[in-house]
């Protein structure tokens, strides 16, 4: 599939795309604050793969989720195409979210009682009023399953996720995060439920689309799967080392 428009992304004055600067985040646990995110800076340009290595607890899924819109940072600056998103309201995030990023968890966050197809769709129907969808919905049903049948889940619409394998069901989540044609996909373990081999077969169909020109950063403890990427950073004790 060649429909992403990364390539041609506007990006900020530093050339990036998007981009974390001097980030903190902290939660509280009890009375206790735990640090997570010391200052950590990031950038990614248009059309590339930035694999985020560092260990248990180095705060690599919790950059991820700024970075996507998921969770928001106590100090620090987020930009998407020179615009920090970290201002948005909760309206505004989540269209950011909709519009712009496509997310892949390590244990995928599928809904149970809907069907291969009925999850792939879902990104499309959030937010779309009851005529337009009428309009639409064979668009994105046609969609849906060119993307399906594309990752090897053609004979797949219409099982649930406990029918399906570990491979599976990580297909059909990278099937639902390219739904709306994103132009950063964010990764976080997206292989670290699976064996080596399905987890190499599943690198291999993140990699065609980063080939088609979609931005990718994907975060990992695992040396060998950052490698895949064009670049790698560190993150250590929050930082990016």
């Amino acid at each position: 599939m060649t429909d992403h428009p990364a390539n041609a992304a506007a990006t900020d004055d530093h050339g990036a795309l998007l981009r974390a600067e001097d980030v903190f985040r902290t939660y509280r646990m009890g009375r206790v604050e735990v640090p997570v995110l010391k200052g950590a800076s990031i950038s990614v340009r248009a059309g590339e793969w930035v694999s985020i290595l560092g260990s248990s607890g180095s705060g690599k899924s919790t950059l991820l989720h700024i970075l996507g819109g998921l969770d928001r940072a106590d100090r620090g600056h987020v930009a998407f195409r020179g615009e920090d998103i970290v201002g948005y309201s909760p309206r505004r995030l989540d269209r950011y979210r909709n519009d712009h990023v496509g997310f892949v968890f390590q244990f995928y966050h599928l809904l149970p009682e809907l069907t291969v197809l009925e999850n792939t769709m879902l990104p499309a129907t959030v937010g779309v009023g009851m005529f337009e969808w009428a309009r639409r919905k064979h668009e994105v049903r046609d969609r849906a399953r060119a993307l399906l049948d594309r990752f090897g889940l053609s004979h797949r619409f219409r099982h649930r996720p406990a029918e399906l394998s570990g491979g599976e069901r990580q297909r059909v989540a990278i099937a639902r995060a390219l739904m709306r044609n994103p132009e950063v996909l964010l990764a976080d373990e997206p292989t670290g439920n699976l064996d080596a081999k399905t987890g190499e077969s599943l690198l291999e169909v993140i990699a065609e689309q980063h080939r088609a020109g979609l931005t990718i950063v994907m975060v990992t403890h695992d040396q060998w799967i950052a490698a895949r990427g064009d670049r790698t950073v560190h993150l250590v004790d929050g930082r990016v080392a």
